[in-house]
């Protein structure tokens, strides 16, 4: 221990306990645990909390080269340390850009004029709703595959280029002619914006989290996916089952009632209900999580 401590000090000579403690520490003490605590939070429910492992791990032997005074690798870990971080940053690069998007989705954006985050205020109508969970159900019952990106806050332009433009109004009949078998638009997700289909056959990107259940399979990884990046509502309809499931937040909820759905939708038109749906239920679980009811 002694090793350790005489190893902090001649590597990091401008650390040094003050000699008074006044309240603005205390207080930056407490934001600092406040961060530290969120930021493990945040870790844990993403795949950076296994990198996260590794590079404690790294740590750990670096100290223990401290202190057996292996001077050769302590050496070159100083001189590779801005290599490090620029290796941190590429490695975490999805984990970071989620969090920066996090917080642009704060209030405290909305009053900048160049904020366009949000192009229209129209939000989608009770007649789209009740067509959209009339098509679900109504392929669920013939076990029609079905993916239904419904954009909200994020902007989905980049994903909506990969498809083929639509621009329809939302109707039952007309998405499950898109998800029809051996049909030009059946492959890939829809991308509905408001009260209109933008596009079809979009791609998504699929989600490589760990604790997913292994039996979902690539169309509810790419419904994932699509929400572990943006704060879209993913609409899933199995083609083995039949069954009909939402994705939000990096959550997916499966086999859900025709009710829940349709609670979920009106959600969308009512983003102030969504906020506190949202913090009640990180409240009571702590961090984001994945619901894992099995798909069978």
């Amino acid at each position: 221990m002694e090793s350790i401590l005489v190893m902090l000090r001649e590597n990091f000579p401008s650390i040094s306990p003050p000699e008074t403690v006044e309240f603005i520490d205390i207080v930056q003490i407490l934001l600092i645990a406040v961060f530290v605590y969120y930021f493990m939070l945040w870790i844990k429910s993403t795949r950076a909390y296994t990198l996260l492992k590794g590079i404690l791990m790294i740590v750990l032997f670096l100290l223990v080269a401290a202190a057996t005074g292996m001077e050769t690798i302590l050496w070159i870990c100083r001189n590779l340390s801005t290599v490090v971080l620029v290796a941190l940053v590429i490695i975490f690069q999805p984990e970071l850009r989620r969090v920066l998007e996090q917080l642009g989705e704060k209030k405290i954006l909305s009053l900048v004029p160049f904020d366009s985050s949000k192009e229209s205020d129209q939000k989608i109508s009770d007649e789209s709703i009740d067509e959209l969970v009339r098509a679900a159900y109504e392929m669920g019952e013939v076990k029609t595959g079905a993916l239904i990106v419904l954009e909200n806050t994020i902007n989905l332009r980049e994903y909506e280029k990969t498809g083929i433009e639509v621009d329809a109004r939302i109707t039952s009949q007309l998405l499950i002619n898109i998800f029809e078998h051996n049909t030009p638009l059946h492959d890939g997700a829809v991308l509905v914006r408001n009260d209109r289909i933008q596009s079809a056959t979009c791609y998504l990107p699929l989600s490589d989290n760990l604790s997913l259940n292994k039996n979902l399979g690539t169309r509810h990884r790419a419904a994932v996916g699509i929400s572990e990046v943006s704060d879209a509502l993913t609409i899933v309809v199995s083609e083995e089952t039949g069954r009909v499931s939402y994705t939000l937040k990096g959550a997916i909820r499966t086999n859900v009632a025709p009710n829940e759905l349709r609670e979920q939708l009106k959600k969308l038109q009512d983003p102030g209900l969504a906020r506190d749906a949202e913090k009640k239920r990180r409240i009571w679980k702590g961090r984001d999580g994945i619901e894992k009811t099995p798909e069978k």
